[in-house]
């Protein structure tokens, strides 16, 4: 006879589809794919309001160039609330994923064994206790690797375009704003750049489950 892991995995298609835990699995589905939408919708308004930036910055030689910049400042902001919304959507796809690993992938191929022998209690702890199973910085990380690092090219790439191409003095001087010497706001864009590059970029060891990627993953229960 198998233990209880066993019998929960091989059972699970040969009970009442209307189980507790077929209601648990659907309800984790569904609050996965609420968050995902919420961060298609934050994603969507950073894409329109860039377009709308740019648009207007390139309709006119007289429109000002820093107006790029605060279109990135505002991709910056949306980085910011997009991060945070992905660290819940983690929460509920960690779920998901313990889920599908130990009961569904068990049930259907009984001889391959369950990966993580203390899944029950590390799940039972999470709906006791929910947390963030990543950090912030990580998550930073996703979203830059994902959306925001070809946004932020684009809006450097637009805002370099426009202080060249489109201005009547040379490279720095047309890329002041104001009192700021254009080598300084220069400086400051590149450091951005580079701030960016370095979050996105940087060697770690991730914590989220489920994701596409072939860089080492730490386990759950791993702290």
């Amino acid at each position: 006879m198998g233990g209880p892991d066993q019998k929960l995995g091989g059972d699970m298609f040969e009970g009442d589809p209307g189980s507790p835990l077929a209601h648990l699995y659907r309800g984790e589905i569904h609050r996965m794919k609420l968050w995902r939408e919420r961060l298609d919708r934050t994603t969507n308004w950073a894409v329109t309001v860039l377009a709308a930036v740019l648009t207007w910055a390139f309709t006119s030689e007289q429109n000002p160039h820093y107006v790029i910049l605060v279109g990135g400042v505002m991709l910056t902001v949306f980085l910011w609330i997009e991060a945070r919304r992905y660290r819940g959507y983690d929460m509920w796809r960690s779920r998901v994923r313990t889920l599908q690993e130990n009961v569904f992938a068990h049930a259907l191929d009984p001889p391959e064994g369950i990966e993580h022998g203390t899944w029950r209690e590390r799940l039972a702890a999470d709906y006791r206790s929910p947390d963030p199973k990543i950090t912030y910085d990580e998550a930073l990380a996703h979203r830059l690797r994902r959306v925001y690092l070809p946004l932020l090219g684009v809006v450097v790439g637009a805002w370099t375009f426009r202080v060249t191409a489109f201005h009547g003095a040379d490279w720095p001087t047309s890329a002041a704003v104001g009192v700021v010497p254009g080598s300084i706001v220069t400086g400051v864009v590149a450091l951005a750049v580079l701030g960016a590059l370095a979050v996105a970029c940087r060697p770690r060891r991730w914590r989220a489950k489920g994701e596409l990627r072939s860089e080492e993953v730490v386990p759950w229960d791993d702290d």
